[in-house]
């Protein structure tokens, strides 16, 4: 299924393959990478509350502080899972989380098979 001139990137309409999520649908399953290179489905967090954050990358400075306020949030929540999902290779996301203290959160990775995305 395509949608077309849902959204634009840098002015330009782009397409959007897929069913569209709205509030009350529950999430499709998929499997993501997390940083030690393990798979990770939505399915492996059944029973817990999860917020999913998608971001494209961590190296952005709107990316960086998203993932920097989910996981102080995180900190504080009981029996909630905060997921964050990017493109980055897991490598990447594994340095940004030691350098900035990212232990609450679950960072994953879609770069293998974009089954999130």
């Amino acid at each position: 299924m395509e949608r077309k001139d849902v959204i634009t990137f840098a002015g330009s309409p782009l397409t959007l393959v897929g069913k569209e999520v709205v509030v009350g649908d529950v999430a499709p399953n998929f499997t993501v990478t997390k940083t030690d290179l393990s798979p990770l489905s939505l399915a492996d967090l059944k029973g817990k509350t999860i917020v999913i954050s998608a971001m494209p990358s961590i190296d952005t400075p709107v990316c960086e502080l998203q993932t920097i306020r989910f996981n102080k949030e995180a900190a504080a929540l009981e029996n909630v899972v905060i997921l964050t999902v990017s493109m980055d290779l897991p490598f990447a996301l594994s340095r940004f989380c030691g350098a900035k203290s990212i232990e609450n959160a679950i960072t994953t990775s879609d770069y293998k098979d974009r089954d999130f995305s």
